[in-house]
């Protein structure tokens, strides 16, 4: 299986990309292929919303950053695990960011070979997920139908043990 992790943490080392780094061991250990996208390190602007994508050039977006990259990964990933630290409330703005381009790609419906979608958030609060978890829910399970394989915080008991059996289970 292909699959596709945006990592919405500036932090390379902190508690979202360790949680990344269980998920990638394990999936990879059990043959599946893990790609993963740091976005906060990446050139990617804001939707301009000017509906180029929809209007004139069906599922191009205009603006030619590393967006590209993503564009490219979405097609083919058969799994999207959405990472990210909370920020006020949600995730952290440079995922959203990616997330609201995805309206060029994901409008009106998914690839067809993406079908399963997890998350992990960290938090200092345990209290804070409220937010991400309504996207969650809302965008990928709602609207585009993906397959819950899991929301993951770095407050649940044996997380990382969680992570890999999840891994384990595609």
């Amino acid at each position: 299986m292909k699959i596709t992790v945006l990592n919405g943490s500036p932090w390379l080392n902190g508690d979202t990309a360790k949680m990344i780094k269980q998920f990638k061991e394990t999936a990879e250990g059990c043959g599946h292929e893990v790609g993963i996208f740091d976005v906060c390190h990446m050139n990617i602007k804001g939707c301009l919303a000017c509906e180029y994508c929809h209007e004139r050039n069906k599922g191009v977006c205009i603006q030619k950053d590393d967006m590209e990259k993503i564009y490219e990964a979405l097609k083919k990933t058969e799994m999207l695990i959405l990472a990210s630290p909370i920020y006020y409330h949600n995730l952290s703005g440079q995922l959203k960011c990616v997330i609201d381009r995805f309206y060029s790609i994901l409008y009106p419906e998914a690839p067809e070979c993406l079908k399963k979608t997890a998350m992990f958030l960290s938090s200092g609060d345990p209290q804070m997920y409220d937010g991400a978890r309504f996207s969650y829910e809302g965008d990928f399970l709602g609207y585009l139908s993906l397959q819950d394989c899991g929301i993951f915080t770095n407050h649940d008991e044996d997380v990382y043990k969680k992570i890999e059996a999840m891994a384990k289970e595609l």
